[in-house]
C-alpha cells in the first residue's frame, strides 16, 4: 500500500512539482513504454527504488536504457524526484503503486529487458516470512514481463532471504542462473550508503542475477 511518511520540504516540493511529470499514475489497463519514453530502447524496471539514490545512479549512468521505478514510499518518490530534476535525467519514470498490482494489470507481456529488486524488506521473525516479496508465484508473474534474454537482477543481506531467492529463481523454469549459485556484484549496482555501512560492519550481500530462456 501506499506509505506517506514523513516529507522534507525539499521532497514535499520534488513530490509536488515533478510527479506530474515524471510519475505515471495507476491503470488498470496496459501502458506503452515506447511511446512514455518517446524512443525504442532497452527497459529495465526497478522494484522498491526506496529513497532512489542507486536509480538515480544508474539511470544517469546508463542514458542508453529506460528505467520504470514502482515504490510506494512518498518520501521516497519525493527524493527519487529531486535527483531526476537536479541530475537532468530523462530516462527515469516512477508509479506509486504496490508491484504486483503493476505487474498484473499495467506492464504487457516479454515487455522488459531487465527488472532490478535491490534490497527488499527481509521482514527477518520467522512468523513474517510469508510477506517477502520474493515468492514462487512472484517470481513466475514477473517472468512473464520479461523478454527472452532479459535478465533479473536479486541483491540482498539476510542470507536466509538469499536463499530462499535462490530456491525460487532456480525453481521457475524459464530462468537460468548466470553463474552457479551467488554473482559477484556488476559494476551497474552502485554501493548505496547503507551497504556500503554494512559491510564495514562484515555484513556480506548476495546477488543473484537469473536470465529468461
Amino acid at each position: 500500500m501506499i506509505r506517506q511518511g514523513r516529507f522534507t520540504k525539499a521532497q514535499q516540493h520534488a513530490y509536488e512539482t515533478w510527479f506530474p511529470q515524471y510519475g505515471i499514475p495507476y491503470s488498470e489497463e496496459p501502458i506503452d513504454l515506447m511511446q512514455i519514453f518517446g524512443r525504442n530502447a532497452p527497459k529495465i524496471l526497478e522494484i522498491g527504488s526506496g529513497m532512489g539514490e542507486a536509480t538515480a545512479v544508474i539511470a544517469r549512468q546508463h542514458p542508453q536504457n529506460d528505467y520504470l521505478a514502482i515504490e510506494v514510499h512518498t518520501p521516497g518518490i519525493g527524493s527519487l524526484l529531486n535527483q531526476i530534476n537536479q541530475l537532468g535525467l530523462t530516462n527515469l519514470r516512477i508509479i506509486q503503486h504496490d508491484a504486483v498490482e503493476v505487474l498484473q494489470s499495467m506492464l504487457p507481456n516479454e515487455s522488459l529487458d531487465g527488472a532490478h529488486i535491490f534490497f527488499p524488506d527481509p521482514w527477518p521473525k520467522a512468523r513474517h516470512h510469508k510477506r517477502r516479496l520474493i515468492q514462487p508465484a512472484f517470481i513466475a508473474l514477473l517472468s512473464q514481463h520479461l523478454k527472452t534474454g532479459g535478465y533479473l537482477h536479486i541483491a540482498t543481506d539476510w542470507q536466509d532471504y538469499a536463499e530462499q531467492i535462490l530456491s525460487a529463481l532456480t525453481n521457475e523454469t524459464c530462468l537460468v542462473n548466470t553463474t552457479n549459485d551467488y554473482a559477484a556484484r556488476p559494476d551497474y549496482r552502485p554501493l548505496t550508503k547503507f551497504e556500503q555501512r554494512g559491510l564495514r560492519l562484515g555484513h556480506p550481500v548476495w546477488d543473484l542475477i537469473f536470465v529468461k530462456r
